[in-house]
């Protein structure tokens, strides 16, 4: 974009997402208030003129919606009319929602429809997880997303993996480096209920397993006793100690990542089941069939499991499940801090 616009090239910003735009927002709005007006949504773009822009960078494009928000159309021809060079950034496997249609195959089809050149940049260079394409396909392998099912994990030097007993040991996992300077923060499944803030704005502790609770991320965008904004849980410091979900986490990265499998999807046997009367998130639960759920909900998982940039920490709620991710990952979450553990500013992934 810097360089578009240095060479007084017209270049907008656009995702699907509050957190990531509101981010973006805020941190180049501290320099310079019009720049962040660069920063758009995906909606955006329903009246706009044809070929307005010469370039429109549609990131986390797999957020793309199928329907235009006006109700007319699609948001994709939307988007690929805006501009000139319209250039989507995205992942196969991080569409969480129904009616999300980013995909390579969805995208490039409807641009050659179109008429347009289509082309397409595969991006090899693994920069999230520290760099770790071996974890990376670990998770997918993990998820069932690739084929030949789970595989036991080895550290890597720039990449660990741990599996806490207790959602406490975790947390006191992630505090030990976030008292040290890096950045941590816990995420878990949408397996318990949302509570709103109580009158006197403290939040109500719903992630509940055991005698350990927490409460999830604050849900609107105002700081409520010190807890940041939803927007801005990923990247504000006060965000360790509430617990994320996938529309705070997405599209960012920290340097210790910790994750809580919630009942929605279960090891059973020799596979995953997805269970939506455990999902708790009513815009993903009650509006897909069984499949639909199941794709989604392992997508959810992958986005939660890739967040970190030194490590992730594991943790099941379901017995069995926990049983398997112990199997698969016997290193020991009590040994001293490994070389390789080295520290990370939160921000978007790269």
């Amino acid at each position: 974009m810097g360089h578009l616009g240095r060479s007084s090239r017209s270049v907008v910003h656009a995702t699907g997402s509050k957190s990531f735009t509101t981010t973006l927002r805020t941190v180049v709005g501290r320099r310079n208030g019009s720049i962040a007006e660069l920063f758009k949504y995906f909606n955006s773009f329903s009246a706009a003129e044809r070929n307005g822009l010469n370039v429109l960078i549609c990131d986390e494009a797999h957020r793309i919606r199928e329907l235009s928000h006006t109700g007319q159309g699609h948001q994709i021809d939307e988007l690929l009319d805006a501009a000139r060079v319209p250039v989507f950034l995205l992942d196969d496997y991080q569409g969480v929602r129904p009616r999300e249609m980013g995909s390579v195959k969805k995208i490039s089809d409807a641009a050659a429809a179109r008429g347009h050149i289509v082309r397409h940049v595969d991006l090899n260079g693994q920069f999230r997880c520290g760099g770790s394409r071996a974890y990376e396909y670990w998770v997918l392998r993990l998820l069932g997303l690739e084929p030949g099912g789970p595989l036991p994990w080895t550290n890597e030097e720039n990449f660990q993996v741990y599996v806490a007993d207790s959602p406490q040991e975790m947390e006191d996992f992630l505090r030990e480096r976030q008292e040290a300077g890096l950045t941590a923060r816990m995420t878990a499944g949408f397996c318990w209920e949302w509570s709103k803030p109580k009158a006197d704005g403290t939040l109500v502790r719903d992630v509940a397993i055991g005698e350990w609770r927490r409460p999830w991320n604050v849900d609107s965008e105002r700081s409520l006793n010190g807890a940041p904004a939803s927007s801005l849980w990923a990247t504000d410091p006060a965000g360790f100690g509430q617990i994320g979900c996938i529309y705070t986490a997405q599209g960012f990265e920290y340097a210790w990542n910790g994750v809580i499998f919630g009942k929605d999807l279960v090891w059973t046997g020799d596979t995953w089941r997805g269970n939506q009367r455990e999902n708790r998130d009513t815009s993903v639960a009650a509006r897909t069939r069984p499949a639909e759920f199941e794709r989604l909900i392992r997508h959810t998982y992958k986005v939660l499991l890739t967040r970190g940039l030194a490590g992730t920490v594991l943790y099941s709620d379901d017995p069995d499940t926990q049983a398997m991710l112990r199997e698969l990952v016997n290193t020991d979450i009590r040994a001293p801090w490994p070389s390789g553990d080295t520290g990370a500013s939160p921000g978007m992934e790269r």
